[in-house]
């Protein structure tokens, strides 16, 4: 079996509600040419972010299963909360049709507003109980009560991290929203290609620092992009811990986390010495296979010498991956992420 660990899928035109459009909150245009937001827009690049295509993509590549994650233009930081709500409401609908008319083909992720919180742990229950959804998407970074941009692993979103313990949930960190963040003109695609590294990497900080996986060892928690500037910034870290214990008072050791068997990583990381890196430090059975398709810095055939997978089949072919180890980010390691809830229907087929 190959289950891609890390893909997204977009709404027909028709399938946006007009409220969205009317607000500028996100659309796509009628000849599915552009996503757009506000003054914002984006090329739709491939077919396959539709459901139909995306199976044809699916079927050429040889991947069995996939996890469509939720758009990162629907965390809703800074929107009001009737805003919020609606919208994450329709993005999780809509998720869960597309893993109820495709239950062999997807699973798929929802996603919460951690500033609303009685809003975000009904949400979860709705979309437990209600969707059989169990893969729970959050922002690395969101936007508090006070305009405040505050990284997810913060503990004013203890709640949600609670509640998805008690659940057994998986949970997927992914970063967005880094141009307004950071005061830098938004040139040479930086915020995509080096500052939703950094964001990764500062949520990841605070992660390890607080213990999340040993806090919450029923949660299984995935980290977008191989938490590339995390891993490659370790040492950095633990000097730091080492060197000012008086700024990490009440703080745990990052040394505590590192490896830890609930804390996967997904591929996405573009290059197999970096991949290599990733192994050293959390080992194999961490990570999962990520192709962030159909978006152009994913694994897309026709992108540079790029195809679904390359990292991972070019590291085995070298020797950093072994073929099994290779073969288990490609099921095995998934399937343990997402926990066997939700993926009985699928072993049974095989």
């Amino acid at each position: 079996m190959r289950i891609n660990g890390h893909g997204h899928i977009l709404p027909e035109p028709s399938q946006i509600p007009r409220f969205m459009k009317d607000k500028k909150l996100f659309w796509v245009d009628e000849d599915k040419s552009f996503m757009r937001q506000g003054e914002w827009s984006r090329p739709i690049t491939d077919q396959s972010f539709f459901v139909k295509d995306k199976l044809l993509w699916m079927d050429k590549h040889q991947i069995d299963h996939a996890v469509m994650l939720c758009l990162s233009q629907l965390y809703c930081n800074g929107w009001s909360k009737q805003d919020c709500v609606d919208t994450m409401r329709f993005q999780n609908d809509f998720n869960a049709q597309i893993q109820s008319n495709y239950p062999e083909k997807f699973t798929c992720g929802f996603v919460v507003q951690p500033l609303y919180m009685k809003e975000a742990l009904k949400e979860i229950d709705r979309c437990v109980h209600e969707l059989n959804l169990r893969v729970l998407c959050l922002p690395t970074h969101f936007l508090n009560s006070k305009a405040e941009w505050l990284s997810v692993a913060e503990q004013e979103v203890d709640p949600i991290f609670e509640k998805a313990n008690d659940l057994g949930l998986a949970l997927q960190i992914h970063p967005y929203d880094g141009e307004k963040m950071v005061a830098l003109k938004n040139q040479y695609w930086r915020f995509h290609l080096v500052w939703m590294m950094a964001q990764c990497a500062d949520t990841l900080h605070l992660f390890t620092l607080r213990a999340l996986p040993k806090k919450y060892p029923k949660m299984r928690t995935s980290f977008a992009h191989g938490g590339m500037l995390g891993i490659a910034g370790y040492g950095r870290r633990i000097q730091g811990y080492d060197g000012r214990p008086d700024i990490f008072k009440g703080y745990h050791d990052p040394r505590e986390t590192l490896g830890s068997e609930n804390l996967f990583f997904d591929t996405l990381v573009h290059d197999s010495y970096t991949l290599e890196l990733l192994k050293k430090r959390v080992g194999a059975s961490q990570m999962i296979i990520g192709l962030d398709d159909p978006y152009p810095l994913g694994e897309m055939e026709g992108v540079g010498t790029s195809f679904p997978g390359r990292v991972v089949d070019y590291a085995v072919e070298t020797g950093i991956l072994t073929a099994q180890e290779g073969r288990d980010i490609w099921c095995k390691n998934v399937l343990t992420w997402l926990g066997k809830e939700g993926f009985d229907f699928h072993l049974q087929n095989t």
